[in-house]
């Protein structure tokens, strides 16, 4: 099988689960009820208003996160490191809190250019202070990315106590599709347009891998290209957070799977780090759906499962591998 029937498959199969995640759910939504109950029925209303705009937010926001995760790994020339172990994610979610607690009527889009220029410096910083350190390990960088994000973490886990916040808070760091309907999650098409972007600057950002120098001696300009790529995650990490909340270890474990077979060339490698990320995600929620049902788990605690099971694999993996 060549590789693009073997990529078709793959589109055939995650469509073929997005189909089956508009049936899946608590509220009876099936073909004979949609066909014989006209276009007013409560099932079709359901499918409208809910499961629909439900899957293409699963959908866009596992390419995108899984995306930005591949953008992180290129940028800092680290297979460890995402959105979730840079300190992005959480500068994102203060962000988000200093605008509710300052100005909580603001527009959605107000408080996702806030949460995104908040990512932006949370992300600056972490490269910042990895700049000043000399003994870069491949463990290193994602441990201190994990202690900057629990720095901010704190901070804003004190002004959510003070504001009586910390369950709203708690949201936006559990990633959840429960609530997401019509209206609720258009924002996210932003992330498809960046991914988009992403693909066109492919090139420049797998150049920018391999150092300022060699990107130098190329013609490229290597801080353009870093900005390109910080804007993306952060704008990207900002979307999902205020949409949807926090899916953790997608962007982590999906560039590495995807590097396992098909290499470190971003422009080859990214369409299946896109595709595999919905996938993960929308199989994530459905499991989420089934596993207790009528009751759903949501799909960050899900992800949470999988993706550190997926880590710990990656690891010792890279660990045996090294000897």
């Amino acid at each position: 099988m060549t590789d693009r029937s073997l990529f078709l498959l793959a589109v055939a199969v995650t469509l073929g689960l997005a189909l089956l995640s508009l049936f899946i759910g608590v509220s009876s939504v099936s073909l004979a009820a949609l066909f014989s109950e006209g276009p007013d029925s409560r099932a079709m209303q359901v499918l409208l208003i809910s499961r629909i705009p439900r899957t293409i937010a699963i959908l866009l926001s596992g390419v995108a996160m899984a995306v930005a995760g591949m953008i992180m790994q290129m940028l800092t020339r680290n297979r460890f490191v995402e959105p979730s172990t840079a300190g992005t994610v959480e500068s994102a979610s203060l962000g988000i809190l200093a605008v509710t607690i300052l100005t909580p009527s603001m527009p959605l889009i107000g408080k996702m250019v806030v949460a995104s220029l908040f990512a932006l410096g949370g992300t600056g910083l972490f490269l910042a202070i990895l700049n000043r350190i000399q003994w870069k390990t491949v463990l290193i960088v994602p441990l201190v990315g994990l202690v900057l994000g629990g720095v901010i973490s704190s901070i804003a886990d004190f002004f959510a106590y003070r504001y009586d916040l910390l369950q709203t808070l708690s949201t936006w760091r559990n990633g959840d599709f429960s609530g997401v309907l019509r209206g609720r999650y258009e924002l996210l098409w932003i992330t498809a347009a960046l991914t988009f972007v992403a693909y066109l600057a492919a090139d420049r950002f797998t150049v920018a891998g391999m150092g300022e120098a060699f990107t130098t001696n190329l013609g490229l300009a290597y801080k353009r290209v870093m900005t390109l790529g910080l804007v993306i995650v952060s704008i990207v990490t900002a979307v999902i957070v205020v949409t949807v909340g926090i899916v953790p270890f997608l962007g982590l474990v999906v560039p590495n799977i995807v590097s396992m077979f098909v290499g470190d060339n971003m422009r080859r490698g990214l369409p299946w780090v896109a595709l595999l990320g919905g996938f993960l995600v929308m199989l994530c929620d459905i499991a989420g759906r089934l596993v207790r049902f009528p009751y759903e788990i949501p799909v960050g605690t899900v992800m949470g499962v999988v993706g550190s099971v997926l880590f710990l694999y990656l690891l010792l993996s890279r660990r045996t591998s090294h000897g």
